[in-house]
């Protein structure tokens, strides 16, 4: 059987994949096990931060693997130690805790913001304020948090004590913190899966002050939007607010799951021995890797990042069948005339790989993808956009 068969009749068809295999890659190029190359434009979903078998990275992981893999939590290692140090330097957050992925990131988030405010407000302050087009993740937990009721169909009843509010109607937000006893308010930066939606800025700021003055604790989503993606190292920074809890993960590791759920001063001793866990969160191996790509995202290469943005923005504006651009640094959403799901088609037949977030196209490549990479791909993108004469 070929691989698309076996894949077909013994993993779960939860993946409506394309029909190509990828076998090897290097940097920001990919090739199919056919011998076809395809510049990758969306890095594993904002994951390989530095492209395909990055030489800095490989180097940090089999330095690991040569040492130890993995110890239980028991125990102390020190790529976990050094990242923990790493993250609340670069962000002024106090602690850490590591699991796997994004939903078990924004997991520890909502159990920190309740534990928080039972302890603080009492055991009727748990619900969670999120925003209506969010996506926090796929767990029964982070599906209620999810503000798209399409996700929810298929799996009810999900774990109560979720209310989804309007993005931008501050009124709506301060009525249901107000009835439902809001432990938090949940947001990200860009809704990513919602489609590459960047939030108003004085919306996020005013439900950042709010919070603060309600001793509501404020989450911010960083899963995709984090390490990097838009041009600062967390987004929230470009949007001049101080938040309680920052998750992340995708880019994180470059590559390898990790999961990392920030605590600020207020709830940074939230948690006591045996409060949470995770066997694997915290992983040396992990650690290592992650550890080799937030040491390069420096005020300099974050710069080039935000430059790269600007040339995507620019490259596509004013272009036949593209209506709208949004986004922020190597975060882009293309509005196209024609379906996205076509234009993504059209692309990859062509050697450029790209991906899909509701109605746009969307872009998410390597910080570090070359320029001549980048612009090889913008006139392949730019000529599957165009209409027919």
């Amino acid at each position: 059987m070929s691989i698309f068969e076996v894949d077909k009749q013994y993993v779960a068809g939860t993946y409506n994949r394309f029909p190509v295999e990828i076998v090897s890659g290097k940097g920001s190029v990919v090739t199919d096990v056919d011998g076809k190359e395809y510049i990758d434009m969306g890095s594993g979903i904002a994951v390989t931060s530095f492209g395909i078998a990055d030489d800095v990275w490989q180097q940090a992981i089999i330095e690991q693997i040569g040492k130890v893999q993995h110890m239980s939590n028991l125990y102390y290692t020190e790529p976990c130690a050094l990242l923990a140090e790493m993250l609340c330097k670069k962000t002024g957050f106090k602690k850490v805790f590591f699991s796997n992925s994004g939903a078990e990131a924004n997991e520890c988030a909502i159990k920190a913001a309740r534990k928080y405010s039972a302890e603080k407000k009492g055991a009727d302050h748990f619900t969670i304020v999120t925003m209506k087009n969010g996506f926090h993740g796929r767990t029964l937990t982070t599906l209620a948090a999810t503000g798209q009721e399409h996700y929810h169909e298929l799996y009810q009843p999900l774990t109560p004590g979720f209310v989804s509010v309007t993005p931008g109607d501050v009124d709506e937000l301060k009525k249901v913190c107000e009835e439902t006893k809001a432990a938090a308010i949940m947001v990200e930066c860009i809704q990513g899966e919602g489609g590459v939606l960047v939030q108003d800025a004085a919306y996020i700021r005013t439900a950042a002050e709010y919070a603060k003055e309600n001793d509501i604790i404020l989450i911010v989503d960083e899963v995709q939007t984090g390490n990097g993606r838009t041009g600062a190292l967390y987004s929230y920074m470009q949007y001049g607010i101080e938040p309680d809890v920052v998750s992340t993960a995708k880019g994180l590791a470059g590559g390898l799951p990790l999961g990392a759920t920030m605590l600020n001063e207020k709830v940074q001793n939230v948690f006591g021995f045996g409060d949470h866990g995770s066997t694997f969160g915290g992983n040396p191996v992990s650690c290592a890797a992650a550890l080799s790509i937030l040491k390069r995202l420096d005020d300099a290469f974050l710069a080039e990042v935000t430059a790269k943005g600007e040339f995507l923005r620019n490259a596509f504006a004013d272009t036949e069948g593209i209506e709208a651009v949004s986004g922020m640094g190597l975060m882009l959403g293309l509005k196209t005339v024609k379906p996205a799901g076509e234009v993504v088609a059209t692309c990859m037949a062509n050697g450029v790989l790209c991906l899909t977030a509701k109605d746009k196209v969307r872009l998410l490549p390597a910080l570090n993808i070359p320029m001549p990479a980048l612009e090889k791909a913008v006139e392949v993108i730019k000529e599957a956009c165009r209409l027919a004469d």
